[in-house]
C-alpha cells in the first residue's frame, strides 16, 4: 500500500497494518454513526451543562427529578374579557391544533377524584389544620365557637361544607381544603380550569409532549402546531391573549437553533478550509483527503462522546463544529511539505513531519483536555469530544495520506509561491533600540489591560432564546402562580417526621412574608401530610375545643350532640403516599438521598431581587433548611472556575514552556513567546473594549495555549522554510474563521470564546514569525534531517 525509500520493511509493513485497522474503526464509527442519528439522544438542558456537587446529592436529585416532570409538559393560557368567548376560542383552538403535533392534552381531576381525597382524609379531619386556624382556636372560647357554629347553622347552602354540620361545627374541614385549594390558581368551571386575572377569563390548558424536541432538521414543529391553533383562535375571539410555555418549547427552539449554527460553523468551517486548500495547492486530491480526514474527526468525535456520557448536548455539537478549523493542520502541513519538496516519496516526507505533528498534536489535545478539569458536564463532553476528534483526524492523515497520495505532488500556485517567499521578508525582533522600544510599549499595553479589565460571572452567559418567548414564559408562570425552577429551599432530615417538623417550621416563617405581601405562597409537602407531632397538638387543641362546642350545641338546642368518632392514629407517609390524595404534592418528596430524608418547599409567584435576601433569612438558625439559589449558586461557581482555571492557565504555560525548553534548548522562548503575549494582549483588548472578564473567556485562552504554540513550534522546526510558513499561515486563517464563526452563535459563552480565539490566534500569527531563528541552514533538531525509522 505504501511506497518508500529508505523505510524499513518492518516499518512499512507496521504502516499497512495500521491503515487497515484504522480503516476497520472507521467502519464501525459509521455504523454507530447510522444508528444514532436514526433517534439521537441529544440534550437542550442548560442546568445539564452545569456541574452537580458530589457532595450534595440531595440538590442534584431534586434538580434532575423537576427536569424530568417538566421536560414534555406545555401550557396554553387563552384569555378574553368573555368567559362564552374565552371558550369558543378554546373549542376553535382544539379543533385547528395538528393530530399529528404529538400533544395530549391531560384531563383536569374529576369530582369523583376529589371526592376520594375528600374521604381519604375525613378520618384525621380534626388534625389537619392551617396556621390562620391554629391561632384562632388558641384564642377562641367554646361560646364563641357554639355561636359560629349556629351562624354556619343558619347560612344557607351549608356554608360549602363537605360534611354535614354535627360533624364539623366550626366548619374547618372546608377552610382547610380552601387553603389546600389555593395551590392551584385556576378552578373548574364548565368542565374548564377557569382563571380570573386582570379583568380577564382566562383558559387553562395542560399538554404532554410524547416526542422529543432536539431533532436537529432545523423544523420547529411544535411552536407551527400552536401557532396554527393559536391564529384559529383569535380568528375566532379576536381580542384574544395567548400564552405559551414549557419545556418542550425552548428544547424545540433550541434544537432549530442549533441546526442553523452547526451548519454555520461546520460546514462554513470546511467551506473556508477547503477556499484556503484550493486557493494553495489548486488540487483535488489534497481537497478530497484533508475533507475525509475532518469528516472522520467528526465521527469519532460524536461516537466517543456518546459512548463515554450516553447523550450529548446540542451546545457540545456546535462547539464542536468548529474542530474542523484546528483538525485540518495535519492535512494542510502535508501537503504543503508535498508541494515544497515534491521529489520525497509520501511515506518518508510523513515520517520527518512527525515529530513536529506529534508535538503538536499533544499541545493542541491537552488545550482542549483542559477544557475537562472544570466539573462542568458540558466542558467535558466538550473536551472529549474535541480531543478524539483531534486525534481522529491525525490519525487518519498519518495512516492513509501517504498510501492515498499517489502520483505527483500537487503543483506550487502562485499564491503559494507568493506566501512561502514571504517568511524572508518578515521582519524579526533584535535586541535594538527599535525592538526594545517595542517591548516596552508592548508591556505598557498589557499593563493599563490588566489594571482596567474586571471580571463579571453571570448564568445569562448559558442561556440564549428569543427574548419574547422567554418574556412570555414569564407571563405565564406569574398569572398561574407557578414555583420558581431556580430558587427553593432543601429541607433534609435524619427521618421523614424530622423532615416534615422543619418544613413546618419553616413555613410558619414563610407565612410571615406572606402577610407582608412579599411572598405569594408556597407548596410543601407538610401542607397536605403534617408532622405526627403536628397532628397529635392539632388534635389535642381541637378535641379539647370541639367537645366543649359540642356540649354548648347540646345546651342550645335542648338535645344532646355527639363529637364525631376520628381515626385513632396519626395520618402516615406510607398510608398517605399510597393513596391518590398524595398526588398534588409527591414531586416535593424526594425520599431518602445519601442516608437522609428529604424534601423540598417552592415558592409561588413572581418575587423580584430584592425579596431574595429576606427568602434567604427565612432559613436561617434552621437546622436542615437550606435556601437554594441556583442563579446566585452558578454565578458563584463561574467565578470560582474562572479563578482556578486562570491559575491553570498559568501552570500550562509554565509547563508548555519547560516542554519546549526540553525539546528546543535556549531557543524554546520562540515558540513560547508568542502565545504569551497574545493571551495578554487579548486579555487588554476585552479590558480596553469594556467588556468583563468570564469563565469562556478564560477557557478559550486555555485552548489558544495548545493550539497557538504550535505556530511557534512549526517555524522553530522548519525555519526559514517556506513550506511550513505557507501551511502555518494557511492553518491559521481556517482555525481563525472556524472560530470567529462561534462569534454568529446565540449562546453568549461560545459567542465569546470564539472572539477571544479568533484575536488571540491573529496575535499569535503576528507575533510568531517575529521571534524565529535566524539560520542559513536547517538546525541540527530540525525534523527534515531524519529520515530513516
Amino acid at each position: 500500500m505504501l511506497d518508500g525509500v529508505n523505510l524499513s520493511s518492518q516499518a512499512l509493513q507496521r504502516w499497512r497494518w495500521a491503515a487497515w485497522a484504522w480503516l476497520l474503526v472507521v467502519l464501525a464509527v459509521a455504523v454507530h454513526q447510522w444508528r444514532f442519528w436514526a433517534q439521537p439522544h441529544i440534550t437542550t438542558d442548560v442546568m445539564a451543562l452545569l456541574p452537580q456537587d458530589p457532595q450534595d446529592s440531595a440538590l442534584s436529585r431534586a434538580s434532575q427529578h423537576w427536569s424530568a416532570q417538566a421536560s414534555r409538559q406545555v401550557v396554553v393560557v387563552l384569555g378574553s374579557a368573555d368567559w362564552a368567548h374565552t371558550r369558543a376560542a378554546a373549542a376553535a383552538w382544539r379543533q385547528a391544533l395538528p393530530a399529528d403535533a404529538g400533544l395530549r392534552e391531560q384531563p383536569l381531576a374529576d369530582v369523583q377524584a376529589l371526592s376520594r381525597q375528600v374521604a381519604f382524609y375525613a378520618p384525621w379531619r380534626d388534625r389537619l389544620l392551617t396556621t390562620a386556624q391554629r391561632l384562632e382556636l388558641q384564642h377562641l372560647t367554646p361560646a364563641q365557637g357554639a355561636d359560629r357554629a349556629m351562624a354556619g347553622l343558619m347560612q344557607p347552602g351549608g356554608s360549602g361544607r363537605l360534611t354535614d354540620w354535627a360533624a364539623d361545627p366550626l366548619g374547618l374541614w372546608a377552610a382547610w381544603w380552601s387553603a389546600r385549594a389555593g395551590d392551584v390558581q385556576a378552578r373548574q368551571r364548565d368542565g374548564e380550569a377557569h382563571l380570573h386575572r386582570e379583568d380577564l377569563d382566562w383558559l387553562v390548558m395542560v399538554y404532554e409532549s410524547d416526542r422529543a424536541a432536539t431533532q436537529l432538521d432545523g423544523e420547529r414543529r411544535l411552536a407551527q402546531a400552536l401557532e396554527r391553533a393559536a391564529i384559529a383562535a383569535q380568528a375566532q375571539t379576536p381580542d384574544l391573549k395567548v400564552l405559551r410555555g414549557g419545556v418542550p418549547l425552548h428544547a424545540e427552539a433550541a434544537a432549530a437553533q442549533a441546526h442553523g449554527e452547526v451548519n454555520t460553523i461546520g460546514w462554513g468551517s470546511l467551506a473556508a478550509v477547503m477556499g484556503l486548500m484550493w486557493l494553495a495547492f489548486r488540487s483535488l486530491k489534497p481537497l478530497a483527503l484533508t475533507a475525509a480526514s475532518l469528516l472522520i474527526g467528526v465521527a469519532v468525535a460524536t461516537s466517543m462522546t456518546i459512548l463515554c456520557f450516553g447523550e450529548i448536548h446540542l451546545v457540545t455539537l456546535i462547539f464542536g463544529s468548529s474542530l474542523i478549523g484546528v483538525a485540518e493542520d495535519y492535512g494542510i502541513h502535508y501537503f504543503s511539505a508535498r508541494q515544497a519538496q515534491p521529489r520525497v516519496p509520501s511515506p518518508r516526507l510523513m515520517h520527518s513531519l512527525l515529530p513536529g505533528l506529534l508535538l503538536a498534536l499533544a499541545t493542541s489535545v491537552l488545550g482542549y483536555l483542559v477544557l475537562g478539569l472544570a466539573p462542568f458536564p458540558g466542558l467535558r463532553q466538550m473536551a472529549v469530544f474535541s480531543a478524539t476528534g483531534l486525534v481522529a483526524t491525525f490519525i487518519t492523515a498519518w495512516a492513509w495520506f501517504p498510501g492515498l497520495d499517489r502520483g505527483a505532488a500537487p503543483r506550487a500556485t502562485a499564491l503559494a509561491t507568493r506566501v512561502a517567499a514571504s517568511l524572508p521578508h518578515w521582519p524579526r525582533w533584535r535586541a535594538t533600540k527599535v525592538g526594545w522600544g517595542a517591548a516596552v510599549l508592548m508591556l505598557a499595553v498589557l499593563g493599563a489591560g490588566a489594571l482596567t479589565l474586571r471580571a463579571q460571572d453571570d448564568l445569562r452567559q448559558l442561556q440564549s432564546g428569543a427574548p419574547e418567548r422567554l418574556q412570555e414564559q414569564r407571563q405565564l408562570s406569574s398569572l398561574l402562580g407557578l414555583p420558581s425552577p431556580l430558587q427553593w429551599f432543601l429541607v433534609t432530615g435524619a427521618s421523614a417526621e424530622q423532615v416534615l417538623q422543619r418544613e413546618e417550621a419553616l413555613t410558619r416563617r414563610l407565612a410571615g412574608l406572606v402577610r407582608q405581601g412579599r411572598l405569594q405562597g408556597w407548596r410543601a409537602v407538610s401542607d397536605w401530610l403534617p408532622s405526627v407531632a403536628q397532628q397529635q397538638a392539632d388534635g389535642a387543641l381541637t378535641g379539647a375545643l370541639e367537645a366543649a362546642v359540642v356540649a354548648e350545641l347540646g345546651r342550645r338546642l335542648g338535645e344532646p350532640l355527639q363529637r364525631s368518632v376520628m381515626a385513632s392514629g396519626p395520618l402516615t407517609l406510607d398510608v398517605w403516599w399510597a393513596s391518590e390524595a398524595s398526588r398534588p404534592a409527591r414531586s416535593m418528596w424526594l425520599g431518602e438521598v445519601g442516608g437522609e430524608m428529604a424534601s423540598v418547599v417552592m415558592l409561588r409567584g413572581a418575587f423580584g431581587p430584592a425579596d431574595l435576601p429576606l427568602l434567604s433569612a427565612a432559613a436561617d438558625g434552621l437546622p436542615g433548611v437550606r435556601w437554594v439559589d441556583r442563579t446566585a449558586d452558578t454565578s458563584a461557581l463561574l467565578a470560582r472556575y474562572r479563578m482556578t482555571m486562570g491559575y491553570l492557565l498559568v501552570l500550562g504555560h509554565v509547563v508548555v514552556g519547560a516542554a519546549l525548553l526540553w525539546r528546543f534548548g535556549r531557543s524554546a522562548w520562540r515558540a513560547w513567546l508568542p502565545t504569551v503575549l497574545a493571551t495578554g494582549l487579548t486579555l487588554s483588548g476585552l479590558a480596553f473594549l469594556g467588556q468583563p472578564l468570564q469563565l469562556f473567556h478564560v477557557l478559550a485562552l486555555l485552548l489558544l495555549l495548545g493550539v497557538g504554540i504550535d505556530y511557534g513550534v512549526f517555524l522553530l522546526e522548519h525555519p526559514d522554510d517556506g513550506g511550513a510558513w505557507l501551511a502555518v499561515i494557511v492553518g491559521a486563517l481556517s482555525t481563525a474563521l472556524s472560530f470567529g464563526l462561534l462569534g454568529l452563535s446565540a449562546l453568549p459563552a461560545l459567542r465569546a470564546f470564539g472572539v477571544t480565539v479568533l484575536s488571540g490566534l491573529a496575535w499569535v500569527l503576528l507575533l510568531a514569525p517575529l521571534m524565529r531563528l535566524s539560520l542559513v541552514s536547517p538546525p541540527a533538531h530540525s525534523s527534515i534531517a531524519r529520515t530513516n525509522l
